[in-house]
């Protein structure tokens, strides 16, 4: 790891969970791959899935807030 990435990483650890999640996003979606189109879709449809047992009672959750929480806890 060069000098310039280790700093980057030293900032990027001091974020809180949420700006970390999003960096983390914005970095994988850097990445150019032929399956990505179809890989999204996958993860829109998991997501729908997800939403509608929600919706239905059959999913619990919890506030992100909640978990981001005891995420900084640990």
């Amino acid at each position: 790891m060069t000098t310039d990435t280790k700093q980057i990483l030293k900032r990027a650890l001091t974020l809180s969970p949420i700006e970390r999640a999003e960096l983390i996003e914005k970095l994988v979606q850097s990445f150019e791959f032929s399956d990505r189109e179809n890989i999204d879709s996958l993860w829109a449809d998991e997501a729908e899935k997800r939403i509608d047992a929600f919706e239905k009672g059959s999913l619990a959750a919890k506030p992100a807030k909640k978990v981001f929480k005891k995420i900084e806890k640990k």
